[in-house]
């Protein structure tokens, strides 16, 4: 679609195919949206002529089964990069009764969708912490390429079956996100490392690696983005208090829980204060394990007060840059300047253009490091 930037569009039930070049010439469009923790989605729009046999096809395909899979590449560079991998969820036509033309737009949403389709509630898992549950449920998607990753919880608790069974809760998606909230772990999928196969992630969302090539603003030629702009929301700081149950005398201790994680390091050396207490009094029901990491997970939810948006364009970015990550940045201020974690990335992608927005966010302000990687 560029020069030096190439897509590859692969459609089809279960196992897709590379499109006919007809479908590509069609293809006008593409928006896909790749964040930390929500759900991954795109939009593929297709302009097509209003008697084309593509127009009736196109809207035929994702009819032939419940699960229609679209896989998009791009390569740059000669690297190629699987941007998206997931199912059509929706499809909307939009007719141009002047020039005769129809807008085909194909939307959908990454292979969590397909987790979410069946209720397995019910079914138990005796005597299996969480992480053994996860990689039991995720195993059942195999035939999708799914490859999991799963971080053993810090406080595994391990359900003695004399005493409880865990059971299963709703979709396999629910249940895996609960358990994933409860130990104050993330769960997405990312598509890679080939085309086809995809890492089904649950563990701690890791702030930590190797930086990306820095974002410059406000610096002349080097400038490589075309706004950025950051924000400090001082007020989402919140300390959690658990209560802590011993049973031999029924008595609940409270417990403050800070927002420690070595794989959350702070990014800045002035933290933004924590003026909020929030009591948890659920956890007074919770075994130790369970009540130490819900508090953990809820005092990392307001950890990351500063806040960074904008957008480039990435043949002058000379990278795609990816959501999960580290990236610096030059050129906005010495409060602001510095490593971020890049929270989400949305791909815009046009005949001649490849652009993208992203978020940041970080933990304080100031930098931690003196340089960061151009």
């Amino acid at each position: 679609m560029i020069q030096n930037v190439h897509l590859t569009l692969l459609m089809g039930p279960v196992v897709p195919v590379p499109v006919p070049r007809e479908v590509v010439d069609a293809l006008s469009s593409v928006k896909v949206v790749s964040g930390a923790t929500d759900q991954n989605g795109f939009d593929l729009t297709f302009t097509l002529s209003s008697t084309s046999t593509l127009n009736t096809i196109m809207l035929l395909l994702p009819q032939i089964g419940p699960l229609f899979r679209v896989i998009l590449i791009v390569t740059m560079g000669g690297m190629p990069k699987t941007l998206i991998d997931g199912v059509v969820v929706e499809h909307s036509v939009s007719p141009d009764v002047e020039s005769g033309r129809t807008t085909l737009t194909l939307r959908g949403r990454d292979l969590t969708t397909v987790m979410g389709l069946i209720e397995f509630t019910g079914l138990p898992y005796p005597a299996m912490p969480p992480e053994a549950r996860v990689a039991l449920i995720i195993a059942k998607y195999a035939m999708y390429g799914l490859i999991p990753l799963v971080i053993p919880s810090l406080f595994t608790d391990v359900p003695n079956p004399v005493e409880k069974i865990p059971v299963h809760q709703g979709t396999d998606l629910e249940y895996v996100r609960e358990l994933a909230r409860q130990a104050g772990y993330v769960f997405y999928i990312t598509p890679g490392p080939v085309p086809g196969t995809n890492v089904a992630y649950w563990g701690p969302e890791i702030k930590i690696g190797i930086p990306q090539p820095a974002l410059n603003v406000n610096m002349d030629a080097h400038t490589n983005v075309e706004r950025l702009s950051f924000s400090l929301n001082g007020a989402r700081g919140t300390l959690p208090i658990v209560y802590v149950q011993i049973k031999e005398t029924k008595t609940a201790i409270p417990v403050p829980i800070p927002a420690v994680d070595i794989l959350n390091p702070p990014l800045g050396i002035i933290p933004v204060s924590q003026p909020n207490i929030e009591f948890l009094d659920d956890t007074a029901k919770m075994s130790f394990a369970q009540a130490i990491a819900t508090g953990l997970s809820r005092a990392s939810l307001s950890v990351d007060a500063v806040e960074g948006t904008g957008s480039l364009d990435v043949l002058r970015y000379g990278r795609i840059l990816e959501a999960r990550g580290l990236v610096g940045v030059r050129g906005a201020g010495q409060a602001f300047d510095g490593l971020y974690y890049v929270k989400s990335v949305t791909h815009d992608l046009k005949r001649g253009e490849y652009k993208q927005s992203f978020s940041l966010t970080r933990n304080g302000l100031v930098s931690i490091t003196p340089k960061v990687p151009v």
